[in-house]
């Protein structure tokens, strides 16, 4: 029993000895934010069913300085220098990049997840 009790003591002894190490708060991962913008074209920009103004206009146009959830783009028709559209990400429907002032970065539509908003024939097909 004696030796049971100096075995603890050892223990305890060696566990006060040892210094304790500093536990910082966990840090959580940086949250990705999500792609947004703005609308830059005074007059406003049209909402697409295909990233292309030969395209049936859907809605009404978005409005000058409104903000606009991106999801992500595509290489297509060429309006103005600009040869990308975005995919909002609100509603399966495409505008102008060249109309668009983009904060974050926007990835190609081939690299984003597809979801219930994508799953239209419309949506697939211009993602490819």
């Amino acid at each position: 029993m004696s030796r049971t009790l100096a075995i603890r003591g050892m223990i305890a002894a060696a566990a006060l000895a040892t210094p304790l190490l500093a536990v910082a708060p966990a840090q959580s991962a940086p949250v990705p934010v999500a792609p947004s913008g703005t609308v830059t074209a005074a007059s406003g920009v049209n909402e697409r069913a295909y990233p292309s103004t030969d395209s049936k206009v859907t809605g009404r146009p978005l409005k000058h300085r409104a903000p606009i959830g991106l999801r992500c783009k595509v290489r297509a028709q060429n309006i103005g220098g600009n040869e990308y559209w975005y995919l909002l990400r609100a509603r399966p429907t495409w505008v102008a990049a060249k109309y668009v002032g983009a904060v974050g970065s926007v990835p190609l539509c081939r690299s984003v997840n597809r979801s219930v908003l994508d799953d239209t024939p419309a949506t697939r097909a211009a993602m490819g």
